[in-house]
């Protein structure tokens, strides 16, 4: 008996992976929370890591820009000026 509206692939998760329905349930929950997440917060989350992994202004915009146009929805391309506005305002 269905229960939510991804029950169809949790249990095509359960068919093709070692995971249980909880495990199953909870990659779906966290895809959908990834590919939710707002232009500007992805951006500045992005920023953030890559900043830790010790790259440049030029080289995050760069891969900020790459990534960006691999999203399930990508936005319209953004210039290295209007990333750096997001983060920084």
């Amino acid at each position: 008996m269905p229960t939510g509206p991804y029950d169809d692939l949790i249990a095509h998760l359960v068919r093709s992976t070692p995971l249980d329905a909880g495990e199953a349930a909870r990659v779906v929950d966290e895809v959908l929370g990834y590919f939710s997440e707002q232009l500007p917060e992805f951006v500045r989350r992005r920023h953030a890591e890559l900043k830790r992994r010790g790259l440049t202004n030029e080289q995050i915009f760069a891969a900020l820009s790459a990534e960006l146009a691999t999203r399930r929805v990508a936005p319209p391309p953004l210039s290295a000026r209007q990333l750096r506005r997001i983060v920084y305002g």
